[in-house]
């Protein structure tokens, strides 16, 4: 997987792209970067033994598109729950489960750890996508804080961070572009 970092880092270039609006307030970009770093919660369930294969276990059912599909769905309707964001709530939907479902997909190209469950609950199969480029993270602060871990972040700067930073930039040059044409346009 992905460093916790880098998922939020890489929904936030998502979120950049698919935002409903030109600004957006803090909580939405919050809430872009904690939805695409949640499915890794599943590794609370290592102490009861579930651990993949296990669907329930890590890469498990946190990890599918149908999960990333409800839980969207229940954010946009607990976060933004106002009557004014009731016509970006499609939208809203649709940033929240890419960032989500990012997270799978991210974790599916990196070159260690289990597949990912895409199709659970309806299938437990596990997939791996077969270009590989990311390293997977160490587990940990002190795993984290080694060597290895330095590799990982390097590792994710060029894979993640750059590509993620390019689509931010050019989403806001678009909405720039946009707006100066629709001035003149008017």
């Amino acid at each position: 997987m992905p460093s916790i970092i880098s998922h939020a880092v890489f929904a936030s270039g998502l979120g950049a792209a698919g935002s409903p609006g030109a600004r957006m307030p803090v909580r939405y970009w919050v809430t872009v970067a904690i939805i695409a770093a949640l499915p890794d919660l599943d590794v609370v369930v290592y102490p009861l033994g579930l651990n993949a294969p296990h669907i329930l276990g890590h890469r498990g059912i946190t990890h599918s598109l149908a999960f990333a599909a409800v839980f969207s769905a229940l954010v946009v309707r607990l976060v933004f729950r106002e009557v004014a964001w009731r016509p970006a709530w499609a939208r809203l939907w649709a940033v929240f489960f890419v960032a989500m479902a990012s997270h799978g997909v991210l974790d599916a190209m990196t070159n260690g750890g289990q597949g990912i469950a895409f199709f659970a609950p309806f299938s437990a199969a596990r997939w791996h996508f077969p270009w590989q480029p990311i390293l997977v993270s160490p587990i940990g602060i002190g795993a984290f804080l080694s060597e290895y871990g330095l590799r990982v972040l390097e590792n994710e700067m060029l894979w993640l961070w750059l590509p993620s930073v390019l689509v931010a930039i050019t989403a806001r040059l678009a909405r720039r572009r946009a707006s100066r044409d629709k001035a003149i346009a008017a």
